[in-house]
């Protein structure tokens, strides 16, 4: 009986330790309060902490980087241009105690940063052109880009003041002291995404795309006439190496004839009779067949060799 009723006590006493004591992590940061209201200085170093049971609370902070992912807006450049603008920023709560008092979480924190960011932002992008806020610098353009120039109307981008960086930097410069107000840090700002509105956006994509198309075309005809210049020099190389083989071609059969004529003539010379009567056989061949007629007189000269074969055989 006296061991069951010490079982009570214990359980008091160990729910007691066990909420007298907090540890504080590396990346957490504490506010301990006692019934709502802050007791002592924010604890910002690990380890492990006491507080009083049930009366005082620990309130836990995180000490690293934060995420805010401000919402696509419709924003009116200055020269009349509307975009979307998508921001997101990274900041970080470097006074544990103002921010407890101020937006106490953070949620509240977050739409804070929502009114402010969201202000400053829409405030920069409105007071400067469209080209302030795409480009960073006056860099000159590439090839492609040139190309795309020169096409159309030849318009050509302005000189930027400022730049994207600048704004950027700006908007950051004009939020942090307010922020700083929360206890809050504003660690980074940047811009994630611009973009037309619907309307502007088919016409903007429908120029891109004409544009694109045209600078196609007009490498199409650079190759098309390229292929005609290899073209033109394939056919000059071919009547050149047609025309060198021809002529080679000729002065072979040149020489050929000459060397048989030189062979006919020495035959003719050697055997003149002889000479006539293989070149008569030869045209008797070509000429009298099975179906070929001829009258001719007795006394033709066509018909001399006939004629000896004839006597000959009368012989």
């Amino acid at each position: 009986m006296k061991f069951k009723a010490l079982i009570i006590p214990i359980v008091i006493v160990l729910i007691a330790l066990f909420n007298s004591v907090y540890i504080i992590d590396e990346t957490e940061q504490v506010i301990v309060t006692r019934l709502g209201k802050v007791i002592g200085e924010p604890k910002t170093e690990p380890g492990l902490e006491i507080k009083w049971p049930f009366f005082e609370r620990a309130n836990y902070f995180p000490k690293t980087l934060l995420e805010w992912d401000g919402k696509s807006d419709e924003i009116p450049t200055k020269d009349k241009k509307f975009i979307f603008v998508d921001t997101f920023a990274r900041w970080k709560i470097v006074d544990p105690l103002r921010f407890y008092k101020t937006v106490i979480n953070e949620d509240r924190a977050q739409g804070r940063l929502d009114d402010i960011l969201d202000s400053v932002v829409r405030n920069y992008i409105t007071s400067y052109p469209l080209i302030e806020t795409v480009r960073r610098t006056n860099r000159e353009l590439d090839i492609f880009e040139e190309d795309i120039n020169q096409i159309g109307d030849k318009r050509a981008l302005s000189k930027i003041e400022l730049g994207r960086d600048k704004i950027v930097r700006g908007i950051m410069e004009q939020a942090q002291p307010k922020m700083a107000d929360f206890g809050i840090l504003l660690v980074d700002v940047k811009i994630k995404r611009l973009n037309y509105v619907e309307e502007v956006r088919k016409s903007v994509y429908d120029r891109m795309i004409a544009e694109r198309k045209q600078i196609a075309q007009k490498f199409r005809s650079e190759g098309i006439g390229e292929a005609y210049k290899i073209e033109g020099k394939r056919e000059k190389e071919l009547k050149r190496i047609t025309s060198e083989a021809y002529k080679k071609a000729q002065e072979i059969i040149g020489k050929a004839d000459a060397e048989a004529i030189m062979i006919y003539a020495r035959a003719l010379s050697r055997d003149p009779d002889f000479y006539s009567f293989i070149q008569t056989l030869d045209i008797y061949k070509e000429a009298l067949d099975k179906d070929s007629s001829l009258i001719l007189s007795t006394d033709s000269e066509f018909l001399k060799y006939f004629k000896g074969y004839k006597d000959k055989q009368q012989d």
